[in-house]
């Protein structure tokens, strides 16, 4: 009998729940054999169902554990297992650790459930949290400070130009230090403002490459001018929901990260920046309301740095939180509230030449168009 359908009433795989599993998930039946993997499953391990129907699931897919007896235990015992920090991959995509969870069918003794879980999405999600109530955090400083401090710089500002006319070159330098200083302080609030004045974003549909060429655009004229960006693009990704300026801002913002932190092959600041998009199925973010949201459109914005010193790792979405030592540790501040008002993820591995920020965000719904 077929583990797909028994009689029609009692399916083991019903159509709409399973393909609407966020987990990617796999039914085994007793000789082993792969009967059937839901979609999440395709868009992680890079294939198609029917290019796994009826192949023993050892030699397609590499389990770096002995999954024989994982399989066998479960039968006999007739209960679920868990396998934790165990590296899943196929010949068409490279390992990545996971957490395993297999559990056996009712009805069906032979058929066991394979649950894969990549770590990497359950350690992000579980810091994504935080995020958001990190992100909030400088609001309320935002409507303080900004208005009661900027006002009274600029004063400074004049007095100490003012008081340059009638001084000699030496001590123009030290008025020249504090208009250079308050300027830089004025700069600083400015963002904060920013940061706390966002308005909440349009709900139109956004061509992200649009967004994309915007934002490279502005960076190879600017701050990016002695980078190499190179663009790898999914040219088929639908269009994602937002508002198209504050994307442009999220994208500027980890470009000009991104070119701050490259150094290149030789050191000379002359790094290479990626812009690579990609489409995935495999993340869903669960709401307040507990429904999930699918986040199939990605972008990573690479380089080829140093990479995030290790002490601030966890903290980098927060305000003021930076890598750099004059930085305002607000940019990646704003990139995490802009993405979070979007209902997206953001998220970052980094190690020394090598860093990756990625950006999740929902497809837009049918009714919506393109301006």
């Amino acid at each position: 009998m077929s583990p797909r359908s028994n009689g029609g009433s009692t399916a083991i795989a019903p159509g709409v729940i399973w393909a609407s599993l966020p987990i990617p998930s796999i039914l085994i039946d007793g000789t082993n054999c792969i009967v059937e993997i839901n979609p999440a499953a395709e868009a992680f391990l890079n294939v198609s169902a029917r290019s796994l129907h009826g192949l023993n699931l050892s030699e397609r897919i590499a389990i770096a554990a002995p999954v024989d007896e994982i399989l066998a235990r479960v039968r006999s015992n007739r209960a679920e297992l868990f396998v934790n920090n165990v590296d899943v991959g196929t010949g068409e995509r490279p390992p990545v650790a996971c957490n395993l969870q297999a559990a056996p069918v009712n009805d069906h003794p032979e058929v066991v459930l394979l649950l894969i879980s990549p770590r990497e999405l359950a350690d992000r999600l579980g810091r994504s949290h935080g995020l958001k109530s990190a992100a909030r955090s400088a609001i309320g400083m935002a409507e303080m400070l900004a208005h009661e401090i900027k006002n009274p710089l600029a004063g400074i500002a004049g007095a100490a130009q003012l008081l340059a006319m009638n001084l000699g070159p030496a001590d123009r330098e030290l008025t020249d230090l504090i208009v250079a200083e308050t300027r830089r302080i004025v700069k600083l609030l400015e963002q904060v403002e920013q940061f706390g004045n966002l308005r909440p974003p349009e709900q139109k549909a956004v061509n992200i490459h649009d967004v994309l060429d915007r934002a490279r655009k502005s960076a190879i004229v600017g701050f990016a001018a002695h980078m190499q960006i190179v663009e790898d693009y999914d040219p088929s990704l639908p269009p994602t929901v937002g508002d198209a300026d504050q994307l442009v801002q999220v994208f500027q913002n980890l470009l000009k990260n991104a070119a701050q932190a490259a150094q290149g092959p030789s050191g000379d600041g002359r790094g290479t920046i990626r812009i690579h998009t990609f489409y995935d199925l495999a993340l869903r973010l669960r709401r307040s309301d507990g429904k999930g949201r699918a986040l199939p459109l990605q972008v990573e914005i690479i380089d080829d740095g140093p990479g995030i010193p290790p002490e601030i790792a966890s903290e980098i979405f927060e305000p003021f939180v930076s890598g750099r030592e004059n930085g305002t540790g607000l940019g990646l501040a704003l990139v995490s509230k802009i993405v979070t008002d979007h209902g997206g993820w953001v998220a970052v591995d980094s190690v020394p030449g090598r860093t990756v920020f990625r950006i999740s965000l929902p497809v837009a719904p049918k009714t919506l168009e393109i301006d």
